[in-house]
């Protein structure tokens, strides 16, 4: 699916008659963060898309980030401007996500598009999110009045997400740490979406039959790389499963190149 997103991309690129060009900030040596800014950088180089890397220093200052935006805001040339996270102790999050230009936040946390998002106009919408939808329209899964059950809160993923679901006629129950007995919740769930960051927190005993399970989560462990879902167990009871790694991460990855598309074409038209 995430090859077949890449690709619609870059035809629609090559029909352009301009490369768009997308600008990630990576700001220290967050081990996980490079290997995702990498990533990001193959798949533009796949689809047409000009990247720019900007590496900074651990001991950079808000302030001195929050220059570096600000003159990829005023560049022309940038269609979409990207500051990868999570970012060193002493800058704070929220302020370099309210600096992007909301026209090229192409992550979609900008609360400008975070509030198109939540009233149901259009605008840039976060990656993640938009590849779990992407994959659920792909098995023509019946939103009409499903119960979906989202375990994790999260700006980046929970919250976004379950607005979309809502939009989508789905009965939507948000789950977080202080949710009261967490398994009868997601037994109910036709739809069971793990987005909490806590490796195989979802058990088979949590799930409903035939449920249809999208695991977000991506932990590093002893023994290697593993979701929110105890998979093995899980995919014996669902009737659909994402697997981590090769699920949720490549379509999030297609998506943030469908962003930055979209973000070139607003902006010059």
């Amino acid at each position: 699916m995430a090859a077949g997103l890449k690709d619609k991309v870059a035809g629609e690129i090559s029909s352009l008659g301009f490369k768009p060009r997308l600008d990630v900030v990576l700001v220290g040596e967050n081990p996980a963060s490079k290997v995702y800014v990498k990533m990001k950088n193959i798949a533009c180089e796949k689809v047409g898309i000009e990247s720019v890397k900007h590496s900074l220093p651990d001991t950079t200052t808000q302030e001195e980030l929050l220059s570096l935006v600000s003159k990829l805001n005023a560049d022309p040339a940038v269609d979409g401007v990207l500051v990868q996270l999570p970012l060193p102790k002493q800058i704070a999050e929220s302020a370099v996500i309210k600096a992007i230009d909301p026209a090229k936040d192409v992550d979609g946390f900008h609360p400008v598009n975070m509030g198109l998002l939540l009233s149901g106009q259009p605008g840039l919408t976060p990656s993640t999110p938009t590849g779990v939808i992407a994959m659920l329209d792909s098995i023509n899964f019946n939103y009409n009045g499903a119960k979906a059950v989202v375990v994790g809160r999260s700006n980046i993923v929970g919250k976004p997400l379950a607005i979309m679901l809502l939009q989508r006629n789905c009965t939507v129950t948000v789950c977080h740490s202080k949710t009261k007995n967490l398994p009868e919740e997601t037994r109910q769930a036709d739809l069971l979406i793990a987005a909490a960051g806590k490796p195989k927190l979802i058990t088979a005993d949590m799930v409903k039959e035939d449920a249809v399970v999208i695991d977000v989560g991506i932990n590093r462990t002893d023994s290697g790389l593993c979701g929110d879902v105890d998979f093995d167990a899980v995919k014996e009871k669902a009737s659909a499963i994402s697997p981590v790694p090769g699920g949720v991460g490549p379509m999030t990855v297609a998506s943030l190149m469908r962003n930055t598309l979209e973000a070139a074409k607003e902006r010059r038209k």
